[in-house]
């Protein structure tokens, strides 16, 4: 079977269409959906896009997280279906309460664009499953809203459950709190993120590498292992 993963774009998405292509890229299909719809068209799986949906208004994905097709992703989410929610999409989980905690502005009050070590600490996803833990991979980012923050008691149950999926190494863009790049719910079916790993898909377009400029694919494998664990689930 070929997996077909929907793409949702908001008012503001700008990765919709790179989100697109990494699907194709990973041998899926992509589905195109829009924020104002309730049918999510019999897709396998889900990613939200990054961009400035709304203009970021009010807080960053806070309009987008009660769009009409919103009720269907907390649904399809309940039922297991695997959700990617990348930079503008992964605030949007954490304010539809589908991820824990919150996102505000950058420490530094900046917006911030580089490539970004990441280390992967939980490879039991379903956007994770192709990596294994501890293993070090390097993402494009690029945010004004991207720290990560919690009360002290979310934390320490985030932590405690093994809910963060990836940290940053070397440098600590944005101020997230435990150096928080990304997180996962108990299922491990909703994944949410702030670098972008669907600009690291295809090389001569991604991270520099010390093999070579623009290298880097490490962005591939969030695809890829959506993918698989779709045919896995169909089996």
């Amino acid at each position: 079977m070929t997996a077909r993963i929907g793409v949702i774009t908001f008012p503001g998405s700008l990765d919709d269409r790179d989100a697109q292509r990494a699907v194709r890229v990973a041998g899926g299909e992509p589905v195109a959906l829009w924020h104002g719809s309730h049918d999510l068209e019999g897709v396998d799986a889900l990613v939200l896009p990054g961009g400035f949906s709304y203009g970021d208004y009010l807080r960053a994905g806070a309009i987008a997280a009660l769009a009409p097709i919103m009720s269907e992703v907390k649904d399809a989410a309940a039922k297991g279906m695997p959700i990617l929610g990348i930079c503008n999409g992964f605030q949007m989980l954490v304010e539809a309460h589908l991820l824990p905690g919150g996102l505000i502005r950058n420490a530094h009050q900046q917006f911030i664009r580089r490539d970004q070590r990441l280390v992967v600490e939980n490879a039991d996803t379903a956007w994770t499953n192709g990596f294994e833990n501890g293993q070090e991979i390097v993402i494009p980012l690029k945010n004004a809203d991207g720290g990560f923050t919690c009360s002290d008691e979310t934390l320490k149950q985030i932590e405690g459950d093994g809910l963060v999926a990836f940290r940053y190494r070397g440098v600590n863009p944005n101020g997230s709190l435990d150096d928080i790049a990304g997180l996962t719910n108990e299922r491990g079916n909703v994944v949410g993120l702030m670098p972008h790993p669907e600009h690291a898909v295809e090389a001569g377009f991604g991270p520099n590498t010390p093999d070579a400029m623009r290298s880097g694919v490490d962005g591939l494998t969030f695809f890829t292992s959506a993918v698989a664990a779709v045919v896995a689930a169909a089996v």
